[in-house]
């Protein structure tokens, strides 16, 4: 009797134990990894430098969007707190490094990375380029400080958790969210100063929206998506503007300081002047692959027009068409590019795809 009763007792813990787990497993929350690198998302005004600094660990992030709590567990790492114009390219690595590790872990279900907006279409599209996963990366900043009472930042925090748990958002790379609007990393720019409302993804338009009621809406899928293994170190390449009257010498110095591929920002279709189309020609004999880029902010570089410094005889002498890339993401793909191959037929391979 005793030993029956001493069985059952067993039993019931058991039974008890099992409901206890299952009950906790049930209600336990999904898990999102946050990357915190600064920006004005991480900044106070400060009276005595008279203006915005650095102010914001990442755990400070998390409690001005207490929301974010009730929808997921937060894995967080406060990598840095920076201006976007600090960032680099060994600072991508580690942003990249980091992004990737975390999505390796089953449970996590997307990550996050809070930025600054200056550079953020960079940032957003090295991690495009460069994480392997296919769960979403969602790419945030705020164009209002966290000392202004119309802080934008909680609102676009809390909208990038929502998307990293959309089950709609796999496969769709990374994406750079701000002002409920989503956008797809090729694609986006920064395109006013101050204003709420600044990226933008030109004649492509958004990929979709967090509704009020927090609902996440794709309109469409990007399809343009590349990857690249991370290298240990990338190489260093050099935009350089095209203006009315230009010589060719910022090209010359470029070269002579070691600049392992150029990027041109030229005029309409990819068009420049006699005396740059010389100085890209040698810097391509001298083994130094170029790309032309344009500084028209929609449509593509093409091949169209004959002159000197024209598409046609330029796209004949090697120079790499960055296609509808603008010159800061032409000089992204370029630098991993050329971890690959100098080749510029090759290179031209992986700006058309």
């Amino acid at each position: 009797m005793k030993k029956r009763l001493l069985l059952l007792f067993v039993v019931l813990i058991f039974i008890s134990q099992f409901v206890i787990t299952l009950s906790e497993s049930a209600f336990a929350l999904p898990k999102v990894g946050v990357v915190t690198t600064g920006g004005t998302i991480a900044m106070k005004y400060d009276p005595v430098k008279k203006g915005f600094v650095p102010a914001l660990s990442g755990e400070d992030l998390m409690t001005m969007a207490p929301k974010i709590r009730e929808l997921a567990t937060i894995e967080l790492i406060d990598l840095a707190r920076i201006p976007s114009s600090y960032m680099d390219p060994p600072m991508w690595m580690k942003v990249s490094n980091a992004v990737n590790k975390l999505l390796v872990d089953p449970e996590v279900a997307g990550a996050v990375i809070t930025h600054g907006t200056d550079t953020l279409e960079e940032t957003a599209w090295f991690l495009d380029l460069t994480v392997k996963s296919p769960k979403p990366v969602i790419c945030i900043g705020a164009m209002r400080g966290a000392s202004e009472v119309d802080f934008d930042g909680p609102r676009n925090l809390e909208n990038a958790v929502r998307i990293a748990l959309s089950k709609e958002a796999m496969g769709k790379g990374t994406m750079l969210v701000l002002n409920n609007q989503i956008n797809a990393a090729r694609e986006v720019t920064k395109t006013h100063t101050a204003q709420v409302e600044t990226f933008k993804s030109g004649e492509f338009g958004f990929l979709g929206y967090v509704n009020a009621d927090g609902r996440i809406i794709f309109n469409r899928q990007p399809t343009r998506r590349l990857y690249f293994d991370l290298p240990e170190k990338l190489p260093r390449v050099d935009i350089i503007s095209f203006f009315t009257g230009s010589d060719g010498s910022y090209i010359k110095f470029a070269v002579d300081s070691g600049a392992q591929g150029i990027v041109i920002v030229a005029t309409g279709l990819g068009h420049v002047n006699p005396p740059v189309h010389d100085a890209i020609e040698k810097a391509i004999k001298g083994g130094v692959p170029v790309v032309v880029s344009t500084r028209v902010h929609t449509g593509r570089v093409q091949p169209i027009y004959s002159f000197k410094g024209g598409g046609v005889p330029m796209k004949e002498m090697g120079v790499i068409l960055s296609d509808d890339l603008n010159s800061q993401k032409a000089r992204i793909l370029l630098m991993l590019a050329l971890i690959k191959t100098k080749d510029p037929k090759e290179i031209q391979k992986y700006f058309e795809k």
